[in-house]
């Protein structure tokens, strides 16, 4: 870790690592859910893949579901921590990290990121060296956290530590824009790029039941630049006012949002379908809108 690197990825690897261990009931909707739409998307590619790499996905459920789809002949499952990898049956398990992926050139059809690239310190390297793990025309899956995801929390907690001590430390990290993660997967030279963003909106009783479950989810604040000064029950009661204030639905409940950003691209290969040309349309656009005679 470099002293501009925006996580401690150490420090997520042990929250990751407890989560797991403390294995808290529910605590993995969020990656369920997700999962659950990528194997969905993965579905629909009339392909057959024969290795896919599972990256960093926090559980086994998309690897155990590329296993069972019928369309994967060989599944390895990369996590940087041993403890991470689980245990099945159905899947090989390769301890690497994924900033630095342990896979060679052209080795992989394809790639699945579920809810990881976003916690990563150089992410266009990260897509780079899928890119390159990928044979040509294979494809890259992932998902990651995005746009206004936490929003609640983070200005709850901004708002509540400025009142109280005149200064605020980042305690949500920052996520990137819809647009941006487009940007991204053409930057890195990933053909046919399909971007999209899903909202999930999770109702909680409070402050504290967030806290839990993003406890839970191991996705508390891993930030190099977090304060290391322990935060005082004051901060967190003010903070969870504040939160009850401004993000409150009629009934009390408090509103949570969690944007899911979907990326896929292909590794370019002459096969794939190729954009015209500036100035090869055969019809004029404005022909083309035109009515049709006698209407």
């Amino acid at each position: 870790m470099t002293a501009s690197a925006p996580f401690d990825r150490a420090l997520l690897a042990r929250r990751r690592l407890r989560a797991v261990r403390a294995n808290t009931g529910g605590a993995d909707f969020l990656l369920r859910a997700v999962a659950a739409e990528l194997s969905e998307r993965l579905s629909l590619v009339q392909r057959r893949f024969d290795v896919a790499a599972d990256l960093s996905g926090h559980g086994l459920q998309v690897a155990e579901a590329m296993a069972a789809g019928g369309q994967v002949d060989r599944v390895l499952r990369l996590e940087r921590v041993a403890g991470l990898a689980g245990v099945t049956g159905h899947v090989e398990t390769v301890v690497g990290d994924d900033e630095l992926l342990p896979l060679a050139d052209a080795s992989i059809d394809l790639a699945v990121s579920v809810l990881s690239l976003h916690l990563t310190n150089d992410t266009p390297g990260a897509f780079v060296q899928i890119r390159r793990a990928l044979k040509p025309d294979g494809l890259f899956l992932a998902a990651m956290l995005g746009g206004d995801t936490l929003t609640e929390l983070r200005s709850s907690l901004l708002s509540a530590e400025a009142e109280i001590s005149g200064g605020a430390s980042p305690r949500v990290a920052p996520f990137v824009a819809l647009k941006e993660a487009g940007a991204l997967l053409q930057r890195t030279g990933f053909a046919l790029p399909v971007i999209d963003q899903d909202r999930l909106t999770v109702r909680y009783d409070s402050l504290f039941d967030l806290m839990r479950d993003l406890r839970s989810m191991g996705m508390t604040n891993a930030l190099t630049a977090r304060s290391r000064r322990p935060s005082s029950r004051t901060l967190f009661l003010r903070a969870a006012e504040i939160y009850a204030e401004r993000f409150a639905d009629p009934d009390g409940r408090l509103r949570a949002t969690f944007d899911v950003i979907y990326l896929s691209g292909w590794r370019p290969h002459d096969s794939q379908q190729k954009p015209l040309k500036p100035g090869s349309a055969k019809m004029r656009l404005a022909d083309a809108l035109k009515p049709p005679a006698g209407d």
